[in-house]
């Protein structure tokens, strides 16, 4: 089974296009100030549009309030929106009222009881994600580069085809794919040159590592 790919982070044509010609199956629009990757709606919607029908567009946000979330699906439009805060289970299905959208629960994950939260999420998230739980006093929930031990997800199954993140990048893919069977792969700051600059030929040699694989 082909792995599908999510390039996250994207605020430039040029890196855009980058993930669209690679053929990555997610595009990531980062609403959320802090990051360095932020974009507000309007400008998530006008880079985005060129992605709509080649790419599934997904909103990042950080526990969202209901109108960020209306303006969001207002102008952005996206294919789902991703949850990477500290949203409940009810909070998700009042998102995918108001939007429209599909969502996708980022769970933060150090060690095996992180994994908990999954069984509650896996009956009505349409993806999860495990991402890296970020350092203390980080005010970034992912990205950050970070990985957690992959032998964590070995044996693991779940309803939905999910993904792994966290501190994956292009030499190191294809080794955590072998060790976790992800059906699907989330990449941010492992195809940077600097915190929230894509680099075009990280992200073609991200893409071709999975596709390798």
């Amino acid at each position: 089974m082909t792995t599908m790919i999510k390039i996250c982070g994207l605020t430039t044509p040029e890196t855009l296009d980058a993930a669209l010609d690679g053929g990555a199956d997610f595009v990531g629009a980062v609403v959320f100030a802090k990051s360095p990757r932020h974009l507000a709606p309007e400008a998530a919607a006008t880079l985005f549009e060129r992605a709509r029908g080649r790419a599934a567009i997904v909103a990042v946000t950080v526990d969202p309030d209901d109108a960020l979330l209306e303006q969001i699906a207002r102008t952005l439009r996206p294919d789902f929106i991703q949850l990477h805060g500290a949203e409940t289970v009810g909070r998700a299905q009042a998102v995918r009222t108001l939007t429209g959208a599909g969502v996708i629960k980022a769970l933060p994950i150090r060690q095996a009881d992180d994994f908990a939260a999954a069984d509650e999420w896996d009956r009505h998230a349409d993806h999860l994600m495990f991402d890296a739980k970020p350092p203390e006093g980080s005010v970034l929930p992912g990205g950050v580069g970070h990985r957690f031990d992959w032998t964590l997800l070995a044996d693991r199954a779940f309803r939905r085809p999910w993904f792994l993140a966290g501190g994956l990048n292009p030499d190191n893919v294809a080794e955590a794919l072998r060790i976790t069977g992800a059906p699907m792969v989330d990449v941010s700051s492992g195809v940077e040159s600097a915190p929230g600059v894509k680099d075009a030929g990280r992200i073609a040699a991200f893409i071709e590592a999975v596709r390798r694989w």
